[in-house]
């Protein structure tokens, strides 16, 4: 029975979840076509929540929601949108609508709502934009992808490296001032709109009005080059603690702001990208996806293990005829190759993790290999102790048992071996560690598992 200190902590878990009611609710109103109900039912709701009700309902439910919605989607609530979700619901806006959503995004966010759309859909939210604005999202599009150029946005608050707070404070309340909904720093340039540092919004507020700019900066100052990987960008702001950061051009010139909120997200979906390509998923499969796309996303992956699976039973029928004589070998050696596989899968976590995070180098590889050598003779020793004794006692046969008990040994060391170098390896080749590792490993200790118990049991038993 749950103690009162376990139900706290499920309410705690449920306290940002959407209740199932409101889609009750919701799907209710739509079926009756009730906009009144709709519209009090949506108006409440933050984007990230609107977004998720949309991503959650079925196609035919979302048309005729955004049909029967009156407010309408907004700007915020399609780029909270999964991207496949995304391109379902453009078409389904009346271009007056569009329009407006669009005008209320940061450049940012318009270019990473048009990036991977079609042409035409790209087109019809461009030509929904101002001039300066469409000019500054095709800007940013020229950019390769996955750059920080795609990732900055174009408004950026900037001040001459000479000016005061005074001036500073005057320039942000006066109505020539151009602001982004959201800003941390005020980026000083020099004439040639070169940057030379920034002042936070904290440090301005607090500093007498004749202070100089230039004597409150901030020490955590970092340029990011506009093509820059958006991955080292992430990277950059999670290890050096940045709330937000100039993009330059080529020639070192101030074009752009990255923010926290956006290389957050670009961490997340990396995160998000090595568990699927872990898992053998696909990139962008998403549960949204029909039957059709997510059989396609998956059936390669499943191939490849196929392949190996055969691998592995080739190697069992090396021994076909040792495992005819001894049938207690087929049902023991499942085990070794199972054991082999978990350990495998450990230590390939925390490598791909490692790599991922940089904490993982050429300075401290040969430690860590030799740590994952030396726990997976131990937990092989511990293991081994514990089937052997099984192996005794369910076959009657101290030779079987110590038979397994050595493959367990053998399998668990390379286990923890393969798990750490096979990631390192893929790249130092310019692979994804992520994306074949498991294969390799698993691969690894099948064969070795197999391998290492058939043939100890066909030198000792047979």
């Amino acid at each position: 029975m749950l103690d009162e200190q376990d139900l706290h902590l499920d309410d705690d878990r449920d306290a940002y979840a959407l209740d199932d009611s409101l889609r009750a609710q919701l799907r209710r109103a739509v079926s009756a076509e009730d906009v009144d109900a709709i519209d009090a039912l949506m108006e409440p709701l933050h984007p990230a929540d609107i977004a998720d009700i949309l991503e959650q309902i079925s196609s035919g439910e979302r048309a005729a929601l955004l049909a029967l919605w009156s407010c309408g989607i907004d700007g915020e609530v399609l780029s909270e949108l999964d991207w496949s979700i995304r391109e379902d619901i453009l078409p389904l806006l009346p271009s007056d609508v569009l329009a407006d959503a669009v005008r209320e995004l940061d450049s940012d966010d318009v270019v990473d709502l048009v990036e991977d759309l079609e042409e035409d859909q790209q087109g019809a939210i461009l030509g929904a934009l101002d001039d300066a604005d469409r000019v500054a999202v095709e800007q940013a599009l020229s950019f390769p992808e996955g750059s920080a150029g795609r990732l900055m946005q174009r408004e950026v608050v900037r001040a001459p490296e000479h000016w005061n707070v005074g001036q500073m404070i005057d320039y942000l309340r006066s109505e020539k001032a151009e602001l982004p909904e959201q800003f941390y720093h005020i980026i000083l340039v020099t004439p040639a709109m070169k940057p030379v540092g920034y002042v936070s919004l904290g440090r301005l507020l607090s500093s007498a009005r004749a202070t100089s700019l230039k004597d409150i900066l901030e020490d955590s100052f970092r340029t990011i080059p506009a093509k820059q990987d958006e991955d080292d960008v992430a990277y950059a702001f999670n290890q050096y603690h940045l709330i937000s950061a100039p993009v330059v051009d080529d020639d070192g010139r101030l074009v752009g702001v990255i923010t926290i909120d956006d290389a957050m997200s670009v961490l997340d979906e990396v995160n998000e990208e090595d568990l699927r390509r872990l898992a053998g998923l696909g990139v962008d499969e998403s549960l949204s996806d029909t039957t059709f796309e997510t059989v396609r996303q998956r059936f390669p992956w499943l191939f490849v293990n196929l392949g190996t699976a055969i691998l592995a039973s080739v190697v069992i029928a090396q021994f076909e005829e040792v495992i005819a004589q001894l049938v207690a070998l087929a049902v023991l050696m499942p085990i070794v190759a199972s054991m082999g596989g978990n350990a495998g899968t450990q230590s390939l976590a925390l490598a791909v993790r490692g790599l991922a995070t940089r904490d993982l180098t050429s300075a401290n590889l040969w430690r860590v290999v030799m740590r994952e050598a030396g726990v997976g003779a131990l937990n092989g020793l511990a293991f081994a102790l514990v089937m052997g004794i099984v192996g005794y006692v369910w076959f009657d046969s101290v030779l079987l048992g110590g038979v397994i008990a050595g493959a367990m040994v053998v399998n668990l060391v390379v286990a923890g071996l393969a798990g750490i170098l096979i990631p390192v390896a893929l790249e130092r080749f310019g692979a994804d560690p992520a994306l074949a590792s498991g294969t390799f490993v698993t691969t690894v200790t099948d064969v070795v598992g197999f391998y290492a118990f058939l043939g100890l049991a066909a030198l000792v038993l047979i």
